[in-house]
């Protein structure tokens, strides 16, 4: 062994004997082939509101400080078998109208019985209003008119505006009915006695939205733009609000005389037409008959943020799907109460105790707003796709219609006495080993929370998943007993006693599979060619040059190359390396000669992805380097993993090439001088005459190119011109000088 490699295995700060343990130990560990996990467990916690919705809830409340509990009691009274239910209108004491999409038909429910009134022509019912004596007006799309259909199927015409959508309808106290139509946005005022005629005309494409406020003004609310406007009796409009949203989809009085608005972008990519590819407007809803996958949902409560002139430039502020609910005040104040980047809204109503609930798809999640400044609860989760409607019952229940499927549901005031949470699946990124699982939950009264787990190795929990776990028994920690895999999914079943049960926080702890390390690229840099370490004061050390530690040299640990400079026999060596784990990596350096199978260490325990090699102890010839990475400081030893990456073949030359003088011969009073210049392993790279006190000259051989080990040269000389100096170089910047004659 050269005193050189002695030097540098210390300079690593390993013994001779055991300076490459590691790779042998990685080496031997990878070919037995066992699954190996990482040292450091990853932990897994589901704590916040934001965190919490990002599963799927059925009968759980999740509240703003992150807390699941029992949510409201959700029942079904009545299913219309269409794909949408669109529209609710109220039919005297409790019973209701529901007037469906891709079918349009009109359903009267009374408690949980329904029964089908009306078959309309066209397509979907968009808009339904109560007539004063409990029937119903009825409005078709697209290319649709107005009808009253009363409680035993009579049907009698009452208005064709010759719009392609009449998207809502409203009934004033002195029983004028009021329609909005789509392509043109137009607002017509039909009398009960007298001539139909247009109250306003928009210059949106579309009036989605209509109410009467307590001063019989005429809400409405449009598309491209998203605004909130006020028409007068006499036509005069002003707008209230100018969101930067694409529609305003929703407008309803509140009890208290203020004004909700719902306002929506990038319903489309929920939302297509069931009417068949007509519509322009981004309201309708596809028909599909399953129910979706929760997404990853974030809402806010807000009372500011946004401009007050806000923008008509039919552009959503957040993302290509994203709604938001305004309270406009009695004065014209208003605020944003609710708002979310993933969740669209299609219809929010305040109750008469004040309470503010929200109805959205595409996961049909319900929302409820409390408080000042507004906190957001997550209510339940409905079992359709999208909540369509609100209505508040004469009794003050309240009722809702949904989407895919399409349906009549009840949101009780009562708890459910079981609920629900599954989580979002969580990627491991690699097969994993699961650990222990852990929740903090409070159970009162004879109440519980049963959590169980699956697993599985699609992103898409499927049949081909784990069946779920038994309950685990211990909260402060149980083994997770679903089979090693990539993916994992939490369930947490909440049970009601003498009082309900609350769950604040899940965690779970899995070792990822150990992922080898990589050694991306090795560049060999230039013969000589070397780097200072930046940021060094005094004499900057040499980046990566082994250091004598014994001499109190402190080695750099960096990655970042300084100025660069040249140094005789070194060659300078850097590299690029991974690991999927973003475990903390070293490595070691060896060499071999070409032809050769046994590589020679050179280094070890290296942390800086770079290396400069004194060459001056080898000889000369070409040679290979090759880098091993080990994950080993951040790995049990019977876990750590190896990487190499071998060089391409470079040469080491630090001997300068001979010259040998022939003779100067003198020719017709011309002198001509011939020599031989030859290199044991690099070619010849340059040659160089000087006379007297003349510059240099570059000659060429008599081949005319330099490029072979042994050059033959004859030079034309000066008479009497001084002593000749003859200098070679060769390929590797190795240069020696003799004299011509």
């Amino acid at each position: 062994m050269s005193h050189s490699t002695q030097r540098l295995r210390r300079a690593s700060g390993s013994r001779p004997a055991a300076a490459f343990s590691w790779l042998a130990l990685a080496i031997g560990v990878g070919l037995t082939g066992a699954l190996l996990h990482a040292a450091t467990p990853v932990f897994w916690r589901v704590s916040t509101q934001d965190e919490l919705l990002r599963g799927e809830v059925e009968t759980l409340a999740v509240d703003a400080s992150g807390r699941l509990t029992l949510g409201r009691q959700t029942d079904e009274l009545f299913d219309t078998t269409a794909p949408v239910a669109w529209s609710l209108a109220p039919a005297g004491d409790d019973a209701l109208w529901v007037g469906t999409g891709s079918d349009a038909r009109l359903y009267l429910v009374d408690g949980d019985v329904g029964r089908e009134v009306y078959d309309a022509e066209g397509l979907d019912i968009y808009g339904l209003a109560s007539a004063p004596d409990g029937d119903a007006y009825v409005a078709t799309s697209p290319d649709g008119r107005i009808e009253r259909v009363s409680a035993d199927g009579a049907i009698t015409s009452v208005f064709d505006p010759g719009a392609t959508y009449i998207w809502a309808l409203a009934v004033d106290p002195a029983g004028t009915l009021y329609a909005a139509t789509g392509e043109p946005a137009r607002v017509y005022r039909i009398p009960a006695v007298g001539e139909a005629e247009v109250l306003f005309e928009s210059d949106a494409t579309h009036v989605l939205a209509l109410t009467i406020d307590p001063d019989g003004q005429v809400l409405v609310g449009t598309e491209s733009p998203g605004q909130v406007i006020r028409v007068g009796p006499d036509g005069d409009a002003f707008v209230l609000l100018d969101t930067s949203y694409d529609e305003v989809r929703s407008v309803r009085v509140a009890p208290d005389g203020s004004v909700l608005a719902v306002a929506l972008s990038g319903g489309g990519a929920t939302l297509a037409s069931s009417s068949g590819g007509g519509s322009t407007s981004s309201t309708t809803v596809t028909a599909t008959g399953s129910v979706t996958t929760s997404v990853s949902t974030s809402v806010s409560a807000s009372t500011s943020g946004e401009s007050a002139t806000g923008s008509s430039s039919g552009t959503s502020d957040g993302g290509p799907r994203s709604g938001a609910v305004y309270r406009i005040e009695t004065d014209g104040l208003w605020e944003r109460v609710w708002r979310s980047n993933a969740d669209v809204p299609y219809d929010a109503v305040r109750t008469a105790e004040g309470r503010l609930i929200i109805g959205t798809g595409p996961n049909g999640k319900i929302y409820e707003v409390l408080g000042n400044p507004p906190r957001v609860v997550l209510l339940g989760q409905a079992p359709a796709q999208q909540v369509t409607a609100w209505l508040v019952g004469a009794t003050g229940g309240l009722r809702y219609a949904t989407a895919n499927p399409g349906k009549v549901l009840s949101l009780d005031d009562a708890l459910a006495p079981r609920g629900v949470y599954r989580s979002e699946v969580r990627d491991a990124a690699v097969v994993s080993r699961w650990g222990t699982i852990r929740w903090q939950a409070v159970a009162p009264g004879g109440s519980r929370v049963e959590v169980s787990t699956r697993s599985g190795n699609t992103a898409v929990p499927s049949d081909e998943w784990s069946d779920w776990s038994s309950p685990y028994s211990q909260s402060r920690g149980s083994q997770i007993t679903s089979p090693n895999g990539r993916y994992l999914q939490w369930r947490a079943a909440l049970v009601s006693g003498d009082a309900g049960p609350s769950l604040t926080s899940v965690s779970v702890a899995y070792l990822p599979r150990n992922l080898r390390p990589e050694v991306t690229s090795v560049t060999v840099h230039p013969p000589g060619t070397v780097f200072q370490q930046p940021f060094a004061s005094g004499d900057p050390p040499l980046a990566g040059l082994a250091v004598d530690r014994a001499a109190g040299e402190v080695p750099d640990t960096t990655a970042t190359l300084g100025r660069q400079g040249y140094r005789r026999g070194i060659r300078t060596f850097v590299w690029e390396a991974t690991d999927g784990n973003a475990d903390d990596l070293e490595y070691q350096v060896s060499y071999r000669a070409e032809g050769e199978t046994n590589w020679a260490p050179l280094a070890s325990g290296l942390q800086q992805k770079v290396f400069a090699w004194d060459t001056s102890s080898v000889q000369d010839g070409a040679y290979q380097l090759r880098v091993a990475v080990s994950d080993a400081p951040g790995n049990a030893p019977e876990a750590a993993l190896l990487g190499t990456r071998e060089s391409p073949v470079f040469d080491i030359d630090n001997t300068a090439p001979k010259i040998t003088v022939s003779e100067l011969i003198e020719d017709n009073n011309e002198f001509r001088l011939t020599f031989t210049v030859e290199d044991g392993h690099s070619p010849i790279h340059d040659v160089e005459v000087s006379q007297g006190h003349d510059e240099w000259r570059r000659v060429y051989p008599i081949d005319g190119i330099p490029d072979g080990l042994v050059e033959e040269f004859s030079v034309s000389l000066e008479d009497d011109g001084g002593p000749v100096i003859i200098r070679a170089t060769d390929a590797l910047r190795n240069t020696s000088t003799t004299s011509g004659r």
